[in-house]
């Protein structure tokens, strides 16, 4: 009984509920309205002045540049720097200023890991992210994405701006979705409840996978797929694409469509996918069944995918621990912004999802760093000829904690090889674009720009030379000068929708919420 209930868990793809001490299961707590005092504004006018302005289009740095803000959006960019009158006047210099960070793949909504969901969001305000899609932030028929959604866009919760994607056949009555036309009434009917989008998870039936795209894209939804690989001798990334998806998130689906022998992988005989220590360390040997980077198949791969116009999400990150697990379970952040109940999530286990190294050897590690130079260099082909890469952190899994988790994938977008530039461009108006394109309008946000929504990032520090001042935790160096420790950066202001958020204070309180955990215990 006990292996066919882990079986089953794994089979789900998610963690069951931790049991409390009482019997019950525990529940997600609604997130509470926006305290007096947390987020100030929007104001009448909003001054930043003297900032060094990245604008998020790939245009140079510049600056002292100053930006005046009326309500919620973008009035003058004030080029020289300078003050002007203001209701409230943020003194920038020496800062950089950036368009709000746009994480294209978020999930807030077990509680078995953080229970109460304004964790989460604070950590992505106090990291610069402004705006999440959901992929999602909940499920089932008590899905809170949409409430969450609708009490953020009116700023009564303090939370980044949301977009709700759902996963087909769920958040309505009518069960699973097996067929074209099962799929279409689903497509309309998330579009009349007001989802913004749809997320797959191994859609095995090509004609359905069709069907939803097709359907999604007349009514102005956004498609994403994690193409798992229990779907994906039917629908890889080629056959994902050619059938009308957007965007194609994690590394699912490209090494499939990049085999050097046969059609379907060779997996070994003692394979088993319901065993998740069996399924991701198979992953990464996965990298040597398929062709190398620069060989007539490959190129032919990257230029079918960029010339199709999808967009990809690689999140390096939230599989990172593969490479050191050591390393990611001894993150300088997690003992004072993890909850306990997390770390447990985190650690090794036969029920929580992406808790797969129970026997994870240096072997394992050095397959996965394998598998990361290839599934790098395809992402950096893409980029150079012209495709579109966006930042996704996918948190709440394998020791990546919100925001952190964001920071790091920027970092790895770094690594993968594109210019600092590009990996501000995917953070910002990439996602921004991903978010929007498939609404038929230009994003409202993303950029640095007269009538643009006011969703910007204040940073003290560089992070074109240095993108761990970024980190909540800011990057420590030695002063040279003085042979003393000091800490640089750490995001000193996030505002959204005008509303201007003190980073160290968000920060403040999700220490508070594991410090209370912990005491608690």
């Amino acid at each position: 009984m006990l292996r066919m209930l882990i079986a089953a868990a794994l089979f789900l793809g998610a963690a069951p509920a931790l049991a409390q001490q009482d019997g019950s299961q525990p529940q997600m707590e609604r997130v509470p309205d926006r305290p007096a005092g947390e987020g100030q504004g929007p104001f009448g006018t909003l001054l930043i002045k003297n900032a060094t302005m990245i604008d998020g289009t790939g245009a140079p740095p510049e600056g002292p540049v100053s930006i005046l803000i009326e309500g919620n959006r973008i009035a003058r960019i004030i080029r020289g720097g300078g003050e002007v009158a203001a209701d409230r006047v943020i003194d920038a210099s020496g800062m950089h200023v950036l368009p709000g960070f746009v994480d294209v793949h978020g999930h807030n909504g077990d509680p078995s890991k953080a229970p109460q969901p304004s964790y989460g969001f604070k950590l992505w305000l106090a990291h610069g992210v402004t705006s999440v899609r959901g992929v999602g932030f909940g499920g089932g028929a008590d899905d809170p994405s949409l409430d969450q959604r609708a009490r953020s866009a009116a700023n009564t919760i303090t939370a980044p701006r949301l977009f709700a994607y759902a996963v087909p056949g769920d958040v309505w009555p009518n069960g699973a979705v097996r067929t074209p036309e099962q799929g279409r009434a689903w497509v309309r009917w998330i579009k009349q409840r007001g989802y913004d989008g749809i997320k797959f998870f191994n859609m095995e039936d090509p004609a359905t996978f069709a069907a939803i795209n097709d359907e999604a894209e007349k009514l102005g939804l956004g498609t994403v797929a994690h193409l798992g690989q229990r779907g994906v001798a039917q629908v890889n990334g080629r056959t994902a694409v050619e059938l009308g998806l957007d965007g194609v998130t994690h590394f699912y689906g490209h090494m499939e469509s990049l085999l050097a022998d046969g059609s379907t992988p060779h997996y070994p005989a003692d394979y088993n996918y319901l065993d998740e220590q069996s399924r991701f360390a198979w992953v990464a040997r996965l990298e040597d069944q398929a062709v190398e980077p620069g060989s007539e198949k490959w190129d032919e791969y990257v230029d079918f995918l960029v010339d199709s116009g999808v967009t990809l999400s690689p999140t390096f990150n939230i599989y990172a621990a593969s490479r050191d697990v050591s390393a990611a379970r001894n993150r300088e952040w997690h003992d004072a912004y993890t909850l306990p109940s997390l770390m447990d999530f985190y650690a090794p286990s036969l029920t929580n999802h992406g808790s797969y190294y129970h026997d994870w050897t240096s072997e394992d590690e050095a397959a996965w760093k394998r598998f990361y130079a290839k599934w790098f260099a395809l992402t950096r082909d893409f980029q150079d000829k012209g495709g579109r890469v966006t930042a996704g952190s996918d948190p709440g899994y394998i020791y990546q904690t919100w925001g952190f988790a964001y920071i790091s994938e920027l970092e790895m977008l770094r690594e993968a090889g594109l210019s600092p530039m590009e990996v501000i461009q995917a953070a910002t108006i990439n996602g921004a674009r991903e978010i929007y394109d498939p609404k038929g309008s230009e994003p409202p946000f993303g950029s640095i720009k007269e009538g643009k929504l006011a969703d910007l990032v204040i940073v003290p520090g560089n992070p074109l030379a240095n993108l761990k001042v970024l980190y909540g935790t800011g990057h420590v160096r030695l002063n040279r000068e003085s042979n003393t420790l000091e800490t640089q950066g750490g995001v000193r202001w996030t505002i959204k929708d005008g509303v201007v958020y003190d980073a160290r204070a968000l920060l403040a309180d999700v220490a508070e919420m594991v410090e209370a955990q912990k005491a608690a215990r």
